[in-house]
């Protein structure tokens, strides 16, 4: 089986296919930079699921496993 080169994953910020080792996934220092301000600025966020008003975490909601 012969081993292939890995394609060349696109900067997520600027779309240039050549991404600088010390930067990666990033092409350089700049879209890092961007990146890490967008999370900062909330721009990105991972959706959280509330539990419902009447849940107690003393009750066992799953029932037992037996």
């Amino acid at each position: 089986m012969t081993e292939s080169s890995p394609k060349p994953v696109p900067c997520p910020i600027c779309k240039e296919n050549d991404s600088a080792q010390p930067y990666k996934p990033f092409c350089s220092a700049r879209c890092a930079n961007v990146d890490l301000h967008r999370w900062l600025g909330g721009h990105y966020s991972v959706p959280a699921v509330e539990p419902p008003d009447n849940f107690s975490e003393d009750e066992d909601s799953f029932g037992e496993i037996h």
